[in-house]
């Protein structure tokens, strides 16, 4: 889960993929009732600038299973989803930070998780939540 810069740099790979599988932390999902199921999957490609200035460009996928937000069956959903990112060797507000040597993606993989993950999590594309008799 890291990238190697000064090593890439030195033997002039300035562009390159990576993929790994992730055990994410258990508390990484937002949607109640709700976790992610095994492993996260992250591929991605990385391209070294003339600045040490690394853009990352991460897909991931996973599968989030509990309970249907609107009547609480059992619910997943695929989620897949991309994010672009910038890593600088020198810390500003904007980017992410790394110390010249190696970038270690796991923070970013995290945040990316927290800001991709759907807001809800439904057992159909149309349910009505819980029905109620009249």
């Amino acid at each position: 889960m890291e990238i190697e810069v000064k090593k890439l740099n030195a033997l002039k790979k300035y562009t390159g993929s990576f993929e790994f599988d992730y055990l994410p932390d258990s508390d990484l999902s937002l949607v109640p009732l709700s976790n992610i199921d095994g492993r996260v999957k992250v591929f991605g490609n990385y391209e070294i600038f003339d600045d040490d200035s690394v853009e990352v460009i991460l897909n991931i996928a996973y599968k989030l299973v509990g309970k249907c937000s609107y009547c609480l069956s059992d619910a997943e959903k695929d989620v897949t989803f991309t994010s672009e990112l910038l890593f600088v060797p020198e810390e500003d507000d904007e980017n992410y930070y790394y110390d010249g040597i190696k970038i270690n993606l796991k923070s970013a993989v995290d945040d990316a998780i927290l800001i991709g993950q759907p807001s809800i999590l439904l057992c159909k594309e149309d349910c009505k939540g819980i029905d109620i008799p009249k």
